[in-house]
């Protein structure tokens, strides 16, 4: 990776909006919060171009990230009190505007872990579904009313979350205004870990340090390659693997730690 000249970004930075703290002993971790409780952290403009900005202003210290929502919800989508009409034109660069800050998560310099706890709903779990790894407390629910609301996602859902869930799942859910609890979302796949209620950010911190510890080229791989991989026929998925271990296994920290692990010095892998 290119290496560029650390970016003056001081800690904390809280805005009306969002809040965002360095944690751990390197400033590894990037906590990212969501910061508007009393509209139940619903996402308008400014709170989508200031997540943009957090992942493309990030520390070159920060290893891994972590966003949650402060009070009881984590997101409940779009704020629509803020929505104003809007031609077709108009439409289109809006939402173009929220893919842009969101391929800025899913797609930028760190690998992202989500707290989820209360509404996961709309324009909420487009962003949820746009990071890595979601944690899940019990008291999570989850919703895509679009439909209902004569609109559709605009915000890259149509893209993520069927390849989360599937395409008849996320139909279902719009289609008729489902909710799915805690339970019923990790079994689909909106989220790989359940936690009981009040623990999501405890477990998401716990996963970022850990991911934060592993080689950094290997991490950007996992983030960069491995969707891409998905999306090619097979044939060129086996070809880009190929390259992608290549380099990956050719970085110096990569071959330190073969090497320890071979000399005997290196974590073995154990039951849990």
């Amino acid at each position: 990776l290119h290496k560029k000249p650390q970016r003056p970004f001081p800690m904390p930075i809280q805005t009306n909006d969002l809040t965002i703290e360095l944690r751990g002993d390197q400033q590894q971790i990037a906590l990212i919060t969501l910061n508007r409780p009393s509209k139940r952290n619903a996402l308008n403009d400014g709170l989508v171009l200031a997540i943009r900005d957090v992942f493309q202003g990030m520390p070159h210290s920060v290893r891994a990230a972590v966003i949650h929502g402060h009070g009881e919800h984590f997101c409940a989508g779009l704020d629509l009190s803020e929505l104003s009409e809007r031609d077709a034109a108009a439409g289109l660069h809006h939402s173009r505007m929220w893919h842009h800050a969101l391929d800025q998560v899913e797609r930028g310099p760190v690998p992202v872990v989500a707290a989820l706890h209360g509404a996961v709903v709309g324009g909420g779990l487009e962003l949820a579904s746009a990071c890595h790894l979601r944690v899940a407390d019990t008291s999570s629910f989850f919703a895509l009313p679009e439909g209902s609301r004569g609109i559709f996602v605009g915000g890259g859902g149509s893209v993520r979350i069927p390849r989360l869930i599937g395409t008849a799942r996320m139909a279902d859910m719009m289609f008729t205004g489902r909710v799915l609890n805690a339970e019923e979302g990790e079994r689909a796949g909106l989220a790989q870990y359940l936690v009981p209620q009040g623990t999501a950010l405890d477990k998401a911190l716990e996963l970022a340090t850990r991911i934060a510890s592993n080689a950094p080229l290997t991490n950007y791989a996992l983030m960069q390659a491995l969707p891409r991989i998905a999306d090619q026929t097979a044939d060129h998925g086996f070809f880009t693997e190929a390259l992608i271990s290549a380099i990956v296994q050719d970085a110096p920290e990569a071959k330190a730690r073969v090497r320890e692990f071979l000399e005997g010095r290196g974590p073995k892998v154990k039951k849990q």
